[in-house]
């Protein structure tokens, strides 16, 4: 599913560089900011996990850090990753990074909605117990348990729903360099918290209460970046 999307990003942002506001940014160069990319998000996926969801245990288990065949990497972890790659390839290539990002920002939600399909496959990532005649038992639970498939609510929402949202921004005359990333934070952050609705949390955070999924808080911090960032670039207009 990464390879497949990783070749549906390039196929989209390869059509969208023909357009003016992205001249700059040659084919080559397209290729290496995914080849980079995808290396990163593997990477910052991988720690991401190792780091927001289990520390304390690979804390004691350092080895299987490197045991990605056992599953576990966090989308969180994978974005930070590739932005840090982004930032990178184009300081030292002289490239406008926000221009970058907003050109892979607009392909990105297909290749999310690929690893949401990946996951039902795998039966990982299982929803909450449902009574729904659409409920499914997955093998892996060992319980016969009927649940929500929410991997195909979340590829839904972060898939074609999201990639509408950004489409309906695009069509925005007045939007700055920048702006298409910062709506892609904030809608991938709130769609991402209603797919939590109906998962079996990997991780729960207790605050004043109320039950909060680590992924759940981790797009918060998200949607509110998105909208610092719109902010700040709007202020630069």
């Amino acid at each position: 599913m990464y390879l497949i999307g990783l070749i549906l990003i390039y196929i989209i942002s390869l059509r969208n560089i023909s357009r003016p506001k992205y001249t700059k940014i040659t084919k080559k160069n397209l290729e290496d900011i995914l080849y980079w990319g995808m290396i990163s998000a593997i990477i910052g996926g991988r720690l991401g996990y190792v780091i927001f969801y289990k520390a304390n245990y690979f804390y004691n288990h350092l080895v299987e850090v490197f045991y990605i065949r056992n599953g576990g990497m966090s989308f969180h972890g994978g974005i930070i990753g590739v932005i840090i790659s982004m930032y990178c390839y184009t300081k030292n290539k002289k490239i406008s990074f926000w221009a970058v990002s907003d050109l892979i920002a607009q392909a990105v939600p297909i290749a999310l909605a690929l690893g949401r399909i990946g996951n039902f496959i795998n039966g990982e990532l299982c929803g909450t117990p449902t009574n729904l005649p659409w409920g499914v038992i997955f093998l892996t639970t060992n319980d016969n348990i009927y649940r929500h498939p929410s991997q195909l609510y979340e590829c839904i929402l972060e898939g074609p729903v999201l990639f509408i949202i950004i489409q309906i921004f695009l069509y925005k005359k007045t939007r700055l360099s920048g702006q298409t990333s910062a709506i892609f934070l904030i809608f991938y952050g709130i769609l991402r918290c209603i797919g939590e609705i109906w998962r079996e949390p990997d991780y729960i955070i207790y605050i004043y209460n109320s039950n909060y999924s680590m992924g759940q808080i981790l797009s918060i911090l998200m949607i509110i970046s998105g909208f610092m960032l719109y902010y700040a670039l709007s202020k630069k207009k």
